[in-house]
């Protein structure tokens, strides 16, 4: 047995219950072992393999174990926070799905960035629905039934939104049971996954879950087949985007519900590792940078829904803001200008330095041979490869996306031979946007690698991409940079500066103000630089910046001179997320409606049931009774068996000449509870 650094012996770490915590993330999967008594035993990290998931897993679990010197036996819950949705909506990635929508019209695709979402996925529009008090329409799903055989063979799954779904559910039941009756496809219904009212947000809503399914069920596959072969037998639990725990099964079916999952279990362990009671969180990983406050020991929560890739989403998350920056980001440069400045990001890349890792033959040869030419190309350092994902995924691919697949297998091809014409980049960036392809190129992790701040991974390569970077021109014909060192130090430059002003907007918007308008002003650029002048501006935040991430120690170092406050990098900032997995509780909700259609009559819609009551005290008592039992069975399902139920009834009334007219009642019921761990 390892000693630990709480002290704590051997015989202390017997007494008590291992927990073991697991964050896939976008580059790293780490792992956590953790003890109520000693704190963390232990921890590791694997790199993550998109194509096996597994894989990445099993490297972080085994190491952990063996550090920690125990049996897998003695592992009596496990619990993951992952990246991984997330990462896809930044990205744009995600199965390809159609999406019902009954009741509503093709201008309501214009509503709420649904268009956007669904981009040239299929939709099909019925005829339905019901009104606010769930009074229904003809139901006519005849166009269903015939664009079915065509969607089933070019689909993943569906996605399905009727108008008013919760208040009367029974035209998204019908629709989903028709559609798995003929396809056998995963169908996400809208009233299960918000209850919240706005149809078009409801359904951009359901059409993210549908697209997630088969991303988060292959990474539950994953961790419950490696901890079967391993002889862990606990219960799995997974964190949602707002720090509570929930059962694998129940984050299968609604995976929408995991995106912000690795920042929000961040926070928990920010909170949990520095005992601040009020911060900005930033926690910079490969693929995102996601920052949070924390106010009196509690992370702000955002009411409108998390919002992730431009999309607002109906999902109750933490308020936390997602960009795309990270030590992984693709380098590229301004468009214009005579200077141009370094742009990061929001497109992952995998880093040469890492490409090389498992390739390094190829890697180094192709780009030798790109450094001998006379010439830079826009396609210098740029290579590209499958993921590794089953080819079903690959279903509905046009003609050219299926010419230019078939020229990419699993081994890194230089983009300057497989890309025939510039037009081709387009065809390449759908690819990549379907989770079909990685593209490797110079990334902020390489130039750590270049100035020997980062030593993991194949250095050489991360030279040569810096050095065929460094000869690009600027807008003075001058090369970009005289070294790749100095290309190196100016890409980091650009990584530090830009995690400042992600912070500060962050902040700026909990302010109330644009956030992003409000960073890019002048002053406030002149702020940050402290630009001399007769008028010195200074913006300082209020609160220090925790730091997370593997990484936050080389990228957060000059981060309080532009900020304005410390930055405080915690001892295990680095496996964050899995300690936060570990240390959290279940929560879940449920809902009913009373609403009244009539004078006189009280009508209660809790789930698929409607019942209608001619007492208004009778219907919110028969609400009440509802919550508490669909309540108490989604807490059993979430994966607690000691969970503590609140009620909250809301009551909304007016009071006309005197007279009290009831309108509307939300009764809500909270259950909450440490997970079940194995006996």
């Amino acid at each position: 047995m390892t000693s630990v650094r709480s002290g704590k012996d051997s015989s202390v770490l017997a007494e008590r219950p291992l927990f073991l915590g697991i964050d896939t993330g976008g580059t790293y999967t780490d792992a956590v072992l953790w003890s109520e008594a000693a704190g963390v035993v232990a921890k590791a990290k694997s790199l993550t393999t998109r194509h096996d998931l597994a894989i990445g897993i099993s490297g972080a679990v085994d190491a952990v174990l063996t550090k920690a010197a125990v049996e897998p036996t003695a592992v009596k819950l496990v619990s993951m926070s992952t990246t991984l949705a997330t990462n896809a909506l930044v990205e744009g990635q995600g199965g390809r799905v159609a999406l019902v929508m009954i009741g509503f019209g093709e201008a309501d695709l214009n509503r709420d960035g649904l268009k956007s979402a669904l981009g040239h996925d299929p939709v099909v529009f019925c005829g339905g629905g019901h009104d606010v008090h769930g009074n229904a329409a003809p139901l006519d799903l005849s166009a269903l039934e015939t664009a079915l055989p065509g969607l089933a063979g070019t689909v993943s799954g569906f996605a399905v939104c009727a108008y008013f779904a919760v208040r009367n559910p029974a035209h998204e039941i019908a629709a989903r049971d028709l559609i798995r009756d003929r396809t056998g496809l995963p169908v996400t219904a809208s009233h299960e996954i918000s209850a919240k009212l706005g149809g078009p947000r409801r359904a951009l809503t359901t059409l993210l879950n549908a697209r997630l399914i088969s991303m988060i069920d292959r990474l539950i596959a994953a961790t419950e087949g490696f901890l079967e072969k391993r002889g862990i037998s606990a219960p799995l639990m997974v964190v949602r985007g707002d720090g509570a725990l929930v059962s694998a099964e129940f984050a299968r079916q609604r995976p929408i519900e995991t995106i912000l999952s690795g920042p929000a279990a961040s926070l928990v362990g920010a909170r949990h590792m520095t005992g601040l009671d009020d911060a900005v969180v930033s926690d910079i990983g490969g693929t995102t940078t996601d920052v949070a406050v924390l106010d009196r020991g509690r992370p702000r929560l955002d009411p409108e829904g998390a919002t992730v890739g431009g999309f607002r989403t109906m999902v109750e998350a933490v308020a936390m803001r997602t960009f795309g920056l990270g030590g992984d980001s693709e380098v590229a440069l301004e468009d214009g200008g005579l200077i141009p400045r370094i742009l990061l990001g929001p497109r992952r890349l995998v880093p040469l330095s890492l490409a090389a890792v498992a390739h390094e033959a190829i890697v180094l040869g192709e780009l030798e041979r790109q450094a001998r030419a006379p010439n830079p190309s826009r396609t210098d350092g740029r290579f590209a490869f499958r993921t590794g994902v089953p080819e079903r995924l690959a279903a509905g691919l046009s003609a050219a996306e299926e010419r230019l697949y078939l020229l990419i297998d699993e081994l890194p091809q230089p983009l300057d031979k497989i890309l025939a014409s510039t037009a081709q980049n387009a065809t390449l960036s759908r690819l990549v946007s379907r989770g079909l392809v990685h593209v490797s190129g110079f990334t902020p992790s390489d130039a750590a690698h270049v100035l020997g701040r980062q030593s993991n991974w194949n250095a050489g390569a991360a030279r040569l991409g810096a050095e065929l970077f460094a000869r690009k021109r600027d807008g003075r014909g001058q090369v970009l940079a005289a070294s790749p060192e100095a290309l190196a130090e100016r890409v980091l430059a650009a990584l530090t500066r830009q995690s400042a002003e992600v912070i500060l907007e962050t902040a700026f918007a909990e302010d109330g103000l644009d956030g992003a308008a409000t960073v890019a002003h002048a002053l406030v650029q002149r702020a940050v630089d402290a630009h001399p002048g007769i008028a010195r501006l200074t913006v300082a935040l209020d609160r220090p910046v925790i730091g997370l991430g593997a990484s936050a120690s080389l990228h957060y170092v000059g981060l309080p001179e532009l900020v304005g406050n410390r930055c405080i990098v915690p001892e295990h900032a680095g496996v964050a997320n899995a300690l936060g997995a570990v240390v959290g509780q279940v929560r879940v909700t449920a809902e009913a409606v009373v609403s009244q259609p009539k004078e006189g009559l009280f009508r209660v819609a809790a789930g698929s049931t409607i019942v209608d009551f001619t007492e208004e005290a009778e219907a919110l008592d028969a609400a009440e009774r509802s919550v508490r039992v669909a309540v108490a069975e989604r807490a059993q399902a979430a994966g607690t068996d000691a969970a503590n139920v609140d009620v909250e009834r809301r009551i909304s009334a007016a009071t006309i000449e005197g007279q009290r007219s009831f309108i509307e009642a939300r009764i809500v019921a909270t259950a909450a509870g440490r997970p079940r761990v194995a006996s």
